[in-house]
């Protein structure tokens, strides 16, 4: 009777093991068919057919910028808005000039709350298209929270610029799209809101507030005819991340955009390109505390690197 309640015991453990792994199998190859559809398969929309203007936060570097100029690639006008007035200026000359279409440029401060008016009325009557929500900013470098130097004012910048950005903006660009039943708005996310990311605590969760912003309000407004879409890179060569050199895994800022100009309507998040989708999916095979673990170890890395960086600096002046 025990050789028969162990064997009994064996094949259940067997037959669990075998449903487990098939399972994973399952989870993967949908997984892999899903890429394939967004990332390979897909093409950028007919934009005019949703409005003539785009609107672009934070349009004067990195992923911003390269979101502006592959704009107006395909024919549509730019409202560049950002803080600096010289690089507003700068940016919407070398655009009108490049791709031959109209600018309009917005200084704005998005740590500031009472700027929304005044762009509200600065793009009234322009036939807008789509928006994206871009602007954000981060910590200098990686930081443990309460070591982190003018706590108060971060906290404060990064809520303003990380997220009440995406609400104004939303608030803003969004009535003129329903009356018409179309309309296209991509936020900026990161891939840092996968999981809670230690020593970026403030940063992950702001980005994670954008995800699940875009989801509900994809979801409210499914019928109505806007597309409503997350954007969750990895690292992208920006003076964001602070890596100058591309490569496979970490593309430049204009060929980032041009691919996930292609993803719009395949998907409510997107990781921008096949590259930054195959690490998500990787990810999404471990627990998340072993995310968080690794997260936290590159992360413990990059802080005592630039540390180092700053007390050498610090004794040589």
């Amino acid at each position: 009777t025990l050789w028969k309640n162990n064997f009994v015991l064996s094949k259940m453990i067997e037959l669990c093991g075998k449903i487990l792994v098939g399972f994973i199998a399952v989870k993967i190859c949908l997984q892999l068919f899903h890429l394939f559809y967004v990332y390979v398969l897909g093409s950028c929309p007919n934009l005019k057919r949703y409005g003539d203007w785009s609107v672009v936060t934070g349009a004067t570097d990195g992923i911003g910028r390269a979101f502006a100029e592959n704009l107006a690639k395909k024919g549509q006008n730019i409202v560049l808005i950002s803080r600096n007035p010289e690089k507003l200026k700068n940016v919407a000359a070398e655009i009108e000039s490049k791709y031959q279409v109209e600018t309009r440029t917005i200084q704005a401060d998005f740590s500031s709350s009472d700027i929304y008016e005044n762009i509200g009325k600065e793009i009234s009557g322009l036939d807008i298209g789509l928006l994206v929500n871009n602007v954000g900013i981060s910590y200098d470098f990686p930081e443990e929270l309460m070591s982190v130097t003018g706590l108060t004012s971060f906290m404060k910048s990064t809520m303003a610029i990380n997220v009440t950005s995406v609400l104004g903006m939303t608030e803003v660009v969004m009535p003129a799209m329903l009356k018409k039943r179309k309309g296209i708005i991509l936020n900026v996310s990161s891939a840092a809101a996968l999981q809670p990311t230690p020593l970026l605590t403030i940063y992950s969760a702001s980005k994670l507030f954008v995800d699940c912003f875009s989801q509900a309000l994809g979801f409210e407004y499914s019928k109505s005819g806007i597309t409503i879409q997350t954007v969750m890179p990895f690292y992208v060569t920006t003076k964001l991340s602070k890596i100058r050199k591309s490569s496979f895994f970490v593309p430049t800022p204009d060929s980032y955009v041009a691919s996930t100009l292609k993803t719009i309507g395949r998907s409510r998040r997107t990781f921008g390109c096949l590259s930054h989708a195959l690490q998500a999916m990787l990810m999404s095979l471990a627990p998340e505390y072993i995310r968080m673990f690794v997260a936290a170890k590159m992360n413990y890395g990059v802080r005592a690197h630039a540390l180092k960086k700053r007390a050498k600096a610090t004794k040589s002046s």
